[in-house]
């Protein structure tokens, strides 16, 4: 009895102690875990990437202006072509009988253009003889050899050759109109016949083929494309969509660097030559084409080609850098805490109200709190106008060797999307190598028994 008793003992001594430990146990994990990150210096160089099209400089679409039958190709994909060059030939069998048709029709209109002027001198001729009688008639008639009668005959015929003059004029006249007429039915006619050879319109590379030797192209709408030509192929541009955010810290002239696809070892080199304002909208997001400017004397780039451009638009050389994930943490904490520590490091005043809405990073409650405290502190009221954030201002958290946070305001610079630059301390002090807290975890029991803790970052 006495032993059992020693043993119930034993095991009640051994339940404290387990007890103790737990409680010591939970007590530790209540404690936060810091993930950090050392501030240094080096260089920062901030850019804006984009994705674009390679194209030629200029791309000529070779059409036809008349239908009909492809009857030769004298031009492939990717072959050297000249101005002038004939590079299609569309059968002109149709078109040759169409002028042959044209002429004949010209002739004719000159042989009557002829005939009617032929015409026009005999009714001249006529009216010079009626004239002269008619002028005898009146002589003779004054001296009473011929009567009133013959006189007016005379006068009528007289009349009727003026008329037939006059006449024969117009017919002469309505001829070489159709003369002209039909010499335009010639010149189109040619024109036409003409058409049926394609030739090239500049120097440059054919990179697309659109018809094939028997098939027939129609123009009756629009003029069909055969070829599309790149004019030099040695110089050449990058049309390359950026966001509109962006456009405003790009600017003529500044070098870019891109790649390939095809060549992802190689960096390729251009500049800006333009910024299109004609703007694109989809889904909402608005870009605008900028036109990069390289060249390309080995032609290892193709149009089409997607590349993948970075734009630098400012640097910075041996500054002060911290994570981006600095900026970016709040300390999980209440927010009578965070207001002890930021009036413990003085950024408790109504010009330090932390960043949680000024700008990135920075911690606690909201921006709207810690005014109204502070603006309660010095008799502002609820109804004074609050100061428009600052994007530019963040709360760093530094972490000390006794595991405990102090804020550090501070203006940021340019980023890499990466690293910030710390362009100015505004409250507190911050030092290259020093531990900023990116991150924290904290793991808190259960309420129940015999359950494990959570995790909460």
């Amino acid at each position: 009895m006495r032993l059992l008793k020693r043993h119930w003992l034993i095991a009640i001594v051994i339940m404290a102690a387990v007890a103790v430990l737990a409680a010591f146990q939970f007590k530790s994990n209540d404690k936060a875990q810091y993930f950090t990150a050392k501030a240094d210096r080096g260089d920062i160089r901030a850019v804006v990437e984009a994705t674009g099209t390679i194209n030629a400089v200029t791309t000529v679409q070779v059409g036809s202006q008349v239908s009909g039958t492809i009857s030769r190709l004298y031009a492939d994909f990717n072959s050297r072509v000249k101005k002038g060059q004939v590079v299609a030939q569309i059968d002109p069998s149709l078109f040759e009988g169409t002028l042959l048709q044209a002429n004949a029709d010209y002739a004719n209109a000159e042989a009557n253009l002829a005939s009617a002027r032929a015409n026009l001198e005999r009714a001249k001729a006529a009216q010079v003889q009626t004239k002269a009688d008619y002028e005898r008639t009146v002589g003779l008639t004054q001296d009473g050899v011929m009567s009133q009668q013959q006189l007016d005959m005379a006068k009528a015929n007289y009349d009727s050759a003026v008329a037939a003059v006059s006449a024969a004029q117009a017919q002469v006249t309505q001829a070489e109109a159709q003369v002209q007429q039909k010499q335009a039915a010639v010149t189109v006619a040619q024109t036409n016949l003409n058409y049926t050879t394609i030739h090239a319109p500049i120097d440059g590379t054919v990179i697309a083929r659109n018809v094939d030797v028997g098939q027939t192209v129609a123009a009756s709408l629009q003029a069909p494309t055969l070829f599309t030509i790149a004019q030099d192929l040695t110089k050449m541009q990058v049309y390359a969509s950026t966001d509109e955010s962006d456009v405003g810290m790009i600017k003529n002239g500044q070098v870019v660097t891109f790649k390939v696809d095809a060549y992802p070892k190689d960096t390729f080199t251009g500049r800006v030559s333009q910024i299109r304002m004609n703007a694109t909208t989809v889904q909402n997001v608005v870009t605008y084409n900028t036109i990069i400017d390289f060249d390309n004397p080995e032609l290892k780039l193709f149009p089409g080609m997607t590349a993948y451009i970075t734009i630098p638009v400012a640097s910075a050389k041996d500054v002060l850098r911290v994570p981006n994930g600095a900026l970016r943490y709040k300390p999980d904490l209440k927010a009578d805490e965070i207001r002890a520590l930021y009036q413990k490091y003085g950024l408790d005043s109504a010009r330090n109200v932390p960043a949680a809405a000024e700008g990135p990073g920075g911690g606690g409650a909201s921006a709207n709190e810690y005014r109204a405290h502070a603006e309660g502190r010095q008799g502002g009221g609820s109804d004074a106008a609050p100061r428009p954030p600052r994007l530019d201002v963040a709360v760093l958290w530094k972490l000390h060797a006794d595991k405990t946070l102090e804020p550090v305001r501070v203006r940021t610079g340019i980023t890499d999307h990466t690293v910030t630059e710390i362009a100015e301390i505004l409250k507190g002090e911050l030092k290259e190598g020093e531990e900023l807290v990116t991150g924290s975890m904290t793991a808190k029991p259960a309420a129940g028994p015999g359950m494990g803790g959570a995790v909460r970052r």
